[in-house]
């Protein structure tokens, strides 16, 4: 259990984001909770993080200087895109992970499917049909689109990555952990996580 800096909820940790101060006192970002010293701990909202930046609450917290700037919660969002993009290369690379519009459709379809991931910057007529698919699982399948063309690109290396599924199992409840935290983080972000479907759920598309 750990208690945030900004409101002194106290919560399990993996609800908290850590930081840290670096030598010169820096107040960075420590999502693998393995930097030295004293830990910071903020519950991952950009309005916290930004309110913590400006009525000095890290230094409060570490009982020394503390410099810090409202990029923070930037610089904490680009960590845990990273993060995400490393789960869906994990995810390819274990054989658990789906790409492109008909395979993703025939994913959806079979009942394994626990995350749908759809590029933000991708039309949003191809993005609907498979959207609307998903909702049709009981439970409703996770959606996300927090990502572009391009970091899906990058995360499982192929070109003109739209759709993406993810396969239920640990690595898809690892990266819906995250993507939750990074949708907090992400400016003026509305789409929200549909309802999680919990691993191994089934059911049929009609």
């Amino acid at each position: 259990m750990r208690r945030c800096a900004v409101t002194g909820d106290v919560m399990p940790k993996d609800a908290l984001m850590r930081f840290a101060l670096g030598p010169d006192g820096q107040v960075v970002p420590d999502l693998s909770e393995k930097l030295p010293g004293r830990g910071i701990w903020v519950t991952p909202r950009r309005e916290l993080i930004l309110r913590a930046c400006r009525k000095n609450l890290f230094a409060r917290s570490a009982k020394r200087p503390a410099r810090t700037d409202e990029a923070l919660a930037d610089r904490a969002a680009a960590q845990l895109t990273e993060r995400c993009l490393g789960l869906l290369g994990l995810a390819r690379r274990a054989g658990a992970l789906t790409a492109g519009f008909d395979q993703a459709r025939q994913a959806l379809k079979s009942g394994r499917t626990q995350v749908l991931v759809q590029a933000a910057d991708a039309a949003r007529d191809g993005r609907g049909k498979l959207r609307r698919l998903a909702a049709a699982r009981t439970p409703p399948v996770t959606v996300t689109e927090l990502f572009t063309v391009a970091e899906l690109d990058r995360a499982i290396g192929r070109s003109n990555t739209v759709h993406i599924a993810v396969a239920s199992g640990g690595i898809a409840d690892r990266f819906m952990a995250e993507c939750a935290r990074l949708e907090s983080l992400t400016p003026g972000f509305d789409g929200g996580l549909a309802e999680a479907a919990p691993s191994g759920a089934s059911g049929e598309l009609q």
